[in-house]
C-alpha cells in the first residue's frame, strides 16, 4: 500500500488543482495495477472542492466509483471529510 502525505504535496490548506493532478498523476497508475493508496491529510487544516475534485475525477471517471475501495481516506478532520464525502458522492451520482 502507497501512503501520500498531503500536507507534504500541497500544504496545511490544500487547494492547489496543479499539485491535485501531480498526485492524481502518482496514484493513478497504482490503482490501475489494482494496489491500494492511502491519502493521509494529517496537518491538512482544509480542502477545497476543487482540489478533491482535480485529485479524485478523472481517476473515478476512468475506473468508476469502485476506484474508491481501493482509496483510504486517513487522518482527516471534519471539514476535510466533509469535502471529500461531497465531491465523492457528486462524481458518483455524475457517473450514473
Amino acid at each position: 500500500m502507497k501512503n501520500v502525505r498531503i500536507q507534504d504535496l500541497a500544504g496545511s490548506f490544500a487547494e492547489n488543482k496543479d499539485k491535485a493532478r501531480e498526485i492524481r498523476t502518482q496514484i493513478g497508475p497504482l490503482l490501475a495495477k489494482g494496489e491500494e493508496v492511502t491519502l493521509d491529510f494529517a496537518g491538512v487544516d482544509a480542502a477545497t472542492q476543487s482540489f478533491i475534485h482535480a485529485l479524485l475525477s478523472e481517476l473515478i471517471r476512468e475506473r468508476e466509483s469502485a476506484v474508491l475501495d481501493k482509496i483510504l481516506f486517513k487522518n482527516c478532520n471534519e471539514t476535510v471529510r466533509k469535502i471529500i464525502t461531497i465531491v465523492t458522492d457528486y462524481l458518483q451520482e455524475a457517473e450514473r
